[in-house]
């Protein structure tokens, strides 16, 4: 209520001067300190851009983590350079003029209802600058949906409200195929064909393992909503659409533990994160990956066991019963005795 009073007072205040100096005075006056302010806002807004972008620099994310990623902070990079250097221009004259051009005795605006010169440059420029970045983007676009390497792992990966599913094929290198109705939360998440002999060797996981330097082609699903793979530090992402699979491929630089040194951060991890909005639990949908070399993954593959050897443990005949030692003749004699 106070804050309110005073500003009313200070209106009611800039009213009366007006009306004591003339409308026409108190407007130009208004005019001149808008214009100084405009001009403090415009120097003070570039150094504060500066100063946070001097601040930040590298310290959100880091080097990207994987070569996919280099290209990619280029391509953002050569897009902040285009952008900034526009933004810079376009703000420096919005305030200059606003500041040069305000109202004065004696100067009268120019109008001008239409500019065919004008309306090419601002028209044409524009649409090639954006073509450019476009085009370079596509480029990227393609190169990490396109056919990942055919030494690429696989690893399929599938979005459930409110985490993921992560699968590996086995030893063959393949995965079996898989049907929705046969998901059961319990035994079978992904729903996987047990018919499917490509299947029996096939093992979930409940965090992703990657070997470092090798390519890993993702294979992405959902089960219910769309969902989103974040790879934040390899500069990736893709949607998880229900009944559509998404690929993408992607190979790590550096090992968790070579990334826990260049942080300095010993509990640093990578992460999967939902970047689409998929319900009340979205902000806990995470999942760790571990990049590691050959042998710690070999090391790490040999321990899992297959989801089909998990669901069918409980079908499995039980083991028979040991027979009991034969009695020695003392206690057949003595049973007999006692008959």
């Amino acid at each position: 209520m106070l804050i309110f009073v005073v500003i009313f007072q200070i209106a009611k205040a800039s009213e009366y001067v007006s009306i004591l100096k003339g409308e026409k005075k108190a407007r130009q006056q208004n005019n001149r300190i808008n214009g100084f302010l405009l001009i403090a806002f415009l120097v003070l807004g570039l150094i504060g851009v500066y100063y946070c972008n001097e601040l930040l620099k590298g310290k959100i994310l880091g080097e990207p983590a994987s070569e996919q990623g280099e290209s990619i902070d280029n391509m953002i990079m050569w897009t902040l350079v285009i952008t900034g250097v526009v933004f810079v221009i376009t703000q420096i004259l919005l305030f200059w003029f606003a500041f040069k051009y305000q109202e004065r005795e004696g100067q009268k605006a120019f109008y001008f209802p239409h500019n065919n010169k004008l309306e090419v440059i601002w028209t044409v420029i524009p649409a090639i600058a954006l073509t450019i970045l476009v085009a370079i983007g596509l480029r990227h676009w393609f190169r990490i949906t396109s056919e990942a390497p055919k030494d690429a792992m696989i690893v399929e990966i599938t979005g459930k409200q409110f985490n993921w599913l992560i699968r590996y094929p086995g030893k063959d290198g393949k995965l079996g195929s898989k049907y929705y109705k046969n998901i059961n939360d319990a035994t079978n998440p992904v729903g996987q064909d047990w018919d499917d002999n490509l299947n029996r060797d096939d093992f979930m996981a409940t965090e992703m393992h990657m070997v470092v330097g090798k390519p890993v082609k993702l294979i992405i699903g959902s089960r219910d909503v769309v969902h989103d793979v974040g790879l934040p530090h390899f500069r990736m992402k893709m949607d998880a659409v229900p009944g559509i699979p998404t690929t993408m491929w992607v190979t790590p630089k550096f090992t968790t533990a070579q990334m826990k040194e260049k942080t300095g951060n010993p509990d640093f991890v990578y992460e999967i994160s939902c970047d689409q909005m998929c319900g009340s639990g979205h902000y806990s949908m995470r999942a760790i990956i571990v990049v590691e070399t050959q042998e710690e993954f070999d090391a790490w593959t040999a321990k899992q066991k297959s989801q089909y050897e998990l669901a069918h443990a409980a079908e499995a005949p039980a083991a028979p019963e040991q027979e009991k030692p034969a009695a020695d003749s003392t206690q057949k004699a003595v049973a007999a005795n006692i008959q």
